[in-house]
C-alpha cells in the first residue's frame, strides 16, 4: 500500500486530509509537529510527504532541506498559507515537487498527489539506459544526474522532469499547459507559475548567462522550447 505522511500541525486539518487520503486507499501516518514529522520522514519510507511549513520544533523548510542532505528522494508536496512566489522558489530550491496554497480544495490535493505518485512510479519503472546532451550538458535518464562539462549539477526532481521533457521533443516547443500536465499530471483548469519558476531554475543552474539565455529559450505568447 502507497504511504504517504501528513506533516501538519492543524490538527483539523490533518484528520480531514488524513481521512480524504485513506478514502482513496493510501496508508495515512500523521505528525504535528516537524521533530516528530522529519523523524517519520527519515525512517518510516513514506512514498510521499505532504508538509506544512509552520510547524513547531522545525520548520517545513528545515525538514525538507535535511532530507534532501541526507539523499531521501521521496516526493515531497509543500501545503502552506505562504503564497508568496519568493517562497515558492526558495521551496523548489529545496527540492519540492509541488506546491499547494492554503486554502485549497481537496479534490485539488487529491488531484496533486496522484499525479506525484504517479510520476514517482513511472521513473522507477524506467529502465532504459540513455544520454541526452545538448552543448556541454550531459543528462542521464537512468541515474537521473545531469553534468554541466564535468561538473554535477543538483537538480530537484522536477526540475529533471521538465528538463526532460524539454529535451525529447528536439527543439518543438512546449506551452505551460503541456509541461503542467506532462510533469505535475495538472488538469486542463490548473494554471500556475509552476512552470515559469522552475524554467527559472533552469536557466540559473546549466545556462552560462541566466539573463540571456541561449539554449532554454521563451516563445512569446507560446511556451518554452530548448535549442540545442
Amino acid at each position: 500500500m502507497t504511504k504517504v505522511l501528513v506533516i501538519e500541525d492543524n490538527a483539523n486539518l490533518a484528520f480531514g486530509l488524513t481521512r480524504s487520503l485513506e478514502s482513496e486507499g493510501y496508508d495515512v501516518e500523521t505528525a504535528e509537529d516537524g521533530i516528530r514529522g522529519y523523524e517519520l520522514a527519515r525512517t518510516g519510507d513514506p512514498h510521499l510527504v505532504v508538509l506544512d511549513l509552520m510547524l513547531p520544533g522545525m520548520d517545513g523548510y528545515t525538514i525538507l532541506k535535511k532530507l534532501r542532505a541526507e539523499g531521501k528522494d521521496m516526493p515531497v508536496l509543500i501545503l502552506t498559507a505562504r503564497g508568496e512566489e519568493a517562497d515558492k522558489v526558495f521551496g523548489f530550491r529545496l527540492g519540492a515537487d509541488d506546491y499547494v496554497t492554503k486554502p485549497f480544495s481537496l479534490s485539488e490535493l487529491l488531484a496533486r498527489v496522484q499525479a506525484i505518485l504517479r510520476r514517482a512510479k513511472g521513473d522507477r519503472a524506467n529502465g532504459d539506459s540513455d544520454i541526452e546532451q545538448f552543448d556541454a550538458v550531459s543528462i542521464d535518464t537512468r541515474a537521473r544526474s545531469v553534468k554541466k562539462g564535468e561538473s554535477e549539477v543538483a537538480l530537484t526532481p522536477k526540475e529533471f522532469d521538465l528538463l526532460l521533457a524539454l529535451v525529447r521533443r528536439r527543439g518543438a516547443v512546449a506551452s505551460r499547459l503541456e509541461l503542467l500536465k506532462e510533469v505535475w499530471g495538472h488538469q486542463a483548469e490548473v494554471m500556475t507559475r509552476t512552470v515559469d519558476i522552475h524554467i527559472a531554475e533552469l536557466r540559473r543552474k546549466l545556462e552560462d548567462d541566466p539573463s540571456t539565455p541561449r539554449h532554454i529559450l521563451t516563445v512569446w505568447k507560446a511556451g518554452y522550447r530548448l535549442q540545442v
